[in-house]
């Protein structure tokens, strides 16, 4: 790209400071945040020299930038990091989604509890994990609650519930509990949890003998399940270190323009799990796997000791995690970290080829629309409309964004009352583009609708309304109702080749669009049927509509639900009167095959006495 005159007299202007620096687009969305030692050197390199392909791509796109001066570079990474979690700018590398790892969390007292958590506080609990394969946490602690007499409830009934009569809790809602008992088997958990799990194996081999001894086959049987399960959970944990230690390595690997990062977490010297992130890298790869444990640890726990391979800046780690950053130098350290780069270099060489090709696909997807339309597609997006004979008339809008769903722009909308298919169209396209035009946001670069010349139409003449720039395009679907062709505002057809990645691009729209208006739709009309059940009857008001709802958010579970249950949580007249109402029309269907077959009898009569 030319260098602008207004980027080369920002240029200028740029300090010899830490900091952090926004690359933008012609929209001014941001492309991409990167923190410097020096903003002037590292802001200007992107503009002057040669660059690898992925970068070029990235400063093609770059009309503007913005700069934040910081005093160090320490808080210049902490910046970087809280940007690129608020933007999520498309080119800086993210970890895995932002998602966060479930943790085992056992709750202090002797009325404890295990659970699953994923928001890590200063409460002081005693915590383990993380687990990346949430199954085994969740496993963990359904194993744990069954061979355990502990509390389940995290709101206390009032007398003893079924956990009590199971013998899986020592029954703290009603009664006083023995402290020393309580407190002696939170003390088996944890150590349960730090590995130790011999102990607990030899109680229940003992018992199942017993059991078996006793001719209590059933119960022998349920023990042995037990210990089986506790077997496949250790089976999990792969690596055995003879230190008992709890620490994190991580590795990366870069080549072709893709990083490869690898994440092993060990706890009590097992190794729990392991992560994996291969992604396009437009900066330097040490500044890239830097931000990755930056972006992990923001919504992880920091452990004790971080080992980390050669060449990373372990000063500004350690100052920014508060904790210990060790490059080890022989050892078993430091085979474990080349063994985590090995694997991080076997995962690039296994993946790279599946994420080359994805993103190619996208990229020649986006270049076949450029070319169709006669400028650059970014950004798309498309409507579709939902409703049962005009009720619950609703409309989705998914957006994508350089070939990838953009989540954050999709939209639901609820529809006024149902006239046409084109009327519904032209609702919910001036709704959507009147609230950007007021708010001065950017439009889509294509606008598709799910159908042919009327909906174009209508669209053009919302857009001619609204007085907005806009492209919009429509789908011609064959005799199978497949895509066969893109419609243009001249109703021109353009074909599809089906082997072509703009026909897979265009399918996988059409089908997320559709997925996320019906969900809308049901979820509406689930809320809906609910809602009127409940009004009707006498004696629920919205005390006791909110119980029943979190109880049972959806019809479906409503119905499935028995007498007694509703008698558990609403008066037995009341329940008695919901029950009834519910299965109303299941009872009315009965009536008629009843009177139906009461009708057959009696011909069948008549017949056989004539």
């Amino acid at each position: 790209m030319p260098l602008t005159d207004h980027i080369a007299q920002k240029l200028e202007l740029l300090p010899d400071t830490p900091g952090c620096y926004i690359m933008k687009d012609e929209n001014q969305d941001i492309l991409y945040v990167g923190k410097a030692k020096v903003l002037k050197n590292r802001v200007r390199s992107y503009f002057h020299g040669v660059h690898n392909n992925k970068t070029t791509k990235l400063v093609s796109r770059i009309r503007d930038f913005e700069f934040i001066q910081t005093g160090t570079e320490k808080e210049a990474l902490l910046l970087e990091i809280n940007l690129i979690k608020k933007y999520r700018p498309p080119f800086n590398i993210m970890f895995m989604d932002d998602k966060m790892y479930p943790y085992i969390e056992v709750t202090k007292g002797a009325d404890f509890t295990v659970r699953i958590t994923r928001k890590l506080t200063k409460r002081n609990s005693d915590v383990f994990g993380p687990y990346p394969v949430s199954t085994y946490a969740y496993d963990m602690v359904k194993l744990i609650n069954q061979l355990f007499p502990i509390r389940k409830c995290r709101t206390l009934p009032k007398s003893a519930c079924l956990y009590y009569h199971m013998h899986q809790c020592l029954g703290f809602c009603f009664q006083e509990v023995d402290q020393h008992e309580a407190l002696k088997n939170r003390e088996k958990i944890i150590r349960f949890l730090k590995g130790y799990t011999d102990e607990i194996k030899g109680e229940l081999t003992q018992k199942m003998q017993e059991a078996s001894a006793n001719l209590q086959f059933e119960r022998a049987q349920e023990l042995l399940e037990q210990i089986r399960s506790i077997d496949y959970i250790q089976e999990k944990q792969v690596i055995d270190f003879s230190v008992r230690d709890s620490f994190d390595v991580f590795g990366w690997y870069e080549d072709k323009g893709y990083l490869s990062i690898q994440g092993f977490f060990v706890r009590e010297g097992k190794l729990l799990e392991r992560n994996m992130s291969i992604s396009p890298v437009y900066e330097e790869s040490q500044e890239a796997f830097l931000a990755y444990i930056m972006q992990y640890y923001s919504t992880n726990k920091v452990p004790k000791q971080i080992y980390v391979p050669q060449g990373t800046n372990v000063e500004i780690l350690e100052e920014s995690l508060q904790t210990k950053v060790i490059i080890p130098q022989r050892g078993s350290r430091k085979k474990l970290t080349d063994m985590v780069h090995a694997n991080a270099k076997e995962a690039h060489e296994q993946k790279f080829q599946y994420v080359y090709r994805k993103d190619r696909e996208r990229e020649t997807a986006n270049l076949k629309l450029a070319s169709i339309f006669q400028k650059p597609i970014h950004t798309i997006e498309m409507f579709d409309n939902s409703h049962i004979s005009g009720a619950y008339n609703v409309s989705g809008l998914v957006a994508f964004k350089d070939g990838k769903p953009d989540k954050s722009n999709y939209r639901k909308y609820q529809l006024g009352e149902y006239r046409s298919d084109t009327d519904s169209m032209k609702e919910v396209i001036e709704r959507r583009y009147a609230r950007l035009k007021k708010e001065n946001k950017p439009m889509p670069d294509l606008l598709i609708v799910d159908g042919g010349a009327g909906q174009i139409h209508a669209a053009m003449a919302i857009r001619d309304e609204l007085g907005i720039e806009l492209t919009i395009a429509g789908l011609v679907k064959d005799e199978k109702h497949t895509t066969k062709a893109l419609l243009n505002e001249s109703l021109e057809e353009i074909e599809l080749d089906k082997t072509h990645p703009l026909f897979f691009m265009l399918t996988r729209l059409q089908d997320e669009v559709h997925r996320f208006a019906i969900t809308y739709h049901k979820q509406l009309r689930t809320k809906g049927m609910t809602k009127s059940i409940l009004d009707d009857i006498p004696g629920i008001g919205p005390a006791r509509k909110k119980q029943i709802q979190l109880a049972y958010p959806s019809m479906k579970k409503m119905k499935a639900a028995s007498l007694e249950d509703f008698e558990q949580i609403i008066p037995e007249k009341i329940a008695q009167i919901l029950y009834r109402r519910l299965h109303e029309e299941d009872l009315d269907a009965l009536m008629d095959e009843t009177e139906f077959e009461q009708e057959v009898d009696l011909d069948e009569q008549l017949e056989d006495t004539n």
